[in-house]
């Protein structure tokens, strides 16, 4: 499974989304919590710093374009500061702003959030204060952003429709956007407004509603996988979609097409912050769509971004990075890190298509001690994978002698790859690593500092190649080979 997602996130390309709603500035205002006031039982802030980040339907351009989509954005600011911000924040991430109309008699929707930190950490949302005007727009805007939508829905591979119910998406407004999108040949999606009523985005390809959502629109309280697949056939049925794609915070998602009704689990995880979670999903679905993602795997993309995304504090991007880091850090996890040469040379050539550099250490790791743990904890700060050359039994014998290993190669193998800091183990039979060091082809090679004075084996075909050689601090003291004497002076000594 995850082969298939990691090589259709790697080749999702440009696709160009046009992307109409409501689009915010969140304001992000932190300060020390040092006191309570004395005027009321409320903290004190002293204001340390402020943040203005891309909000409601800005969020979703800003996070389409880190997945390296192109995004036309098409809704209203006000005539002030605020749209200001908003339009650098949004051309600084990518996105076209030709479409976003200053309307005179609207401010720009702002969320302005106060932060306490506790100790100058550990930020804590106390109070949001929202400025928004959310009637309808006038039958001019309409017909100017009518206008807009036009002449570039020939231009979009898929339209995105992002509705926080603030008056943008006036039910005629809405159905003519569906329409003109589906008579262009264009997929629509969208996020809906939690709202009882979901009859606007009737015709619409795909929704996206969150488990409250979809309760409120269908009149299922979903509490449970079943009552989500009800909800969504409701919701299917009634709005005539190609899909219901249901979020269900840590469960996940719940999809519902023509061809398949399927609960996609998702990762637990420590949730941090939930803004802009709903945002990241319909970025990436719209990604993934417009790429010609089918929607299953498209669904699987969306669960891995949003969980990314909900670890951060805030409305915050997901690059295509931190998606392929996460898919091959799953990856590993889902199978065993023990590797033959030939299936690690595989592993580590997906692991270089991303950037990621390669370390590489080699040793017998018989005994396991502290020096070892904090050996390994060290080449794992070098790089991103830590590649474990472990000597074999025979090569042991050849090292150590003949009453070596203590534990066998797939014991020592075993327990090495149960630690975070390794992520992958392979075990060779020649008595130095420089034959498989050859096949790796690490960026970087470490051995302690007790090899200074002997010669690294390696360093010379590593350094050819641009590579370097480290010499970790050693932990005075601890050896396998004391630790086996010490263990056989006790035997001793009990007997």
């Amino acid at each position: 499974m995850y082969d298939k997602i990691l090589n259709t996130v790697s080749g999702l390309g440009s696709p160009r989304v046009l992307l109409a709603g409501d689009f915010i500035l969140d304001v992000y205002i932190y300060g020390d919590a040092m006191r309570i006031s004395p005027e009321a039982p409320v903290p004190v802030l002293r204001v340390v710093k402020r943040e203005h980040r891309p909000g409601g339907a800005a969020s979703v351009a800003a996070d389409i374009a880190a997945l390296g989509a192109k995004t036309f954005c098409l809704g209203t600011l006000g005539k002030d500061n605020e749209a200001d911000v908003l339009r650098k924040l949004l051309s600084q991430a990518g996105a076209d702003i030709a479409g976003l109309i200053e309307t005179a008699d609207r401010c720009t929707i702002t969320k302005q959030r106060y932060v306490g930190l506790a100790q100058h950490r550990h930020p804590q949302q106390l109070l949001r204060v929202d400025e928004e005007v959310d009637t309808n727009l006038s039958d001019k805007q309409y017909a100017e952003i009518l206008e807009i939508y036009k002449r570039q829905i020939s231009q979009a591979d898929i339209v995105c429709l992002q509705d926080y119910n603030k008056g943008f998406f006036e039910s005629r407004f809405c159905g003519e956007l569906i329409k003109l999108a589906k008579s262009a040949g264009k997929r629509v999606l969208v996020d809906p407004a939690p709202k009882a009523d979901f009859a606007k985005y009737a015709g619409a390809s795909a929704i996206t509603p969150n488990r409250l959502e979809a309760s409120i629109a269908s009149g299922v309280e979903i509490k449970t996988i079943a009552d989500a697949a009800k909800a969504a056939k409701i919701l299917y049925e009634k709005l005539k979609l190609e899909a219901v794609i249901i979020t269900l915070d840590k469960e996940g998602a719940y999809l519902k097409t023509a061809e398949m009704e399927e609960h996609i689990p998702t990762v637990i995880r420590n949730v941090y912050d939930v803004s802009g979670a709903g945002d990241m999903v319909l970025a990436a679905l719209a990604t993934a769509l417009a790429a010609g993602v089918d929607y299953k795997t498209s669904v699987e993309i969306c669960n891995i971004a949003g969980g990314i995304e909900v670890e951060k504090f805030g409305t915050a991007t997901v690059s295509i990075e931190e998606i392929v880091n996460e898919i091959l850090s799953r990856q590993q996890k889902s199978g065993s890190k023990i590797k033959s040469a030939e299936q690690l040379t595989a592993c580590l050539d997906r692991h270089r298509a991303h950037g990621q550099k390669i370390v590489f250490t080699n040793g017998c790791f018989d005994v396991l001690h502290r020096g070892h743990i904090e050996y390994l904890g060290f080449c794992k700060q070098q790089g991103d994978i830590v590649v474990l050359g472990l000597n074999s039994d025979s090569s042991v014998k050849k090292i150590k002698g003949p009453d070596r290993p203590i534990n066998n190669q797939l014991d020592r193998a075993a327990v090495l790859s149960a630690l975070e800091s390794i992520d992958y183990v392979v075990v060779f039979d020649e008595p130095d690593p420089l034959a498989i060091i050859t096949k790796v082809k690490p960026d970087i090679l470490i051995k302690g500092q007790d090899w200074a004075e002997k010669g690294v084996i390696g360093r010379e075909f590593v350094e050819g190649r641009g590579g370097k050689v480290i010499l970790s601090p050693m932990v005075d003291g601890k050896s396998s080979t004391d630790t086996i004497a010490q263990m056989k002076s006790l035997q001793k000594d009990g007997k």
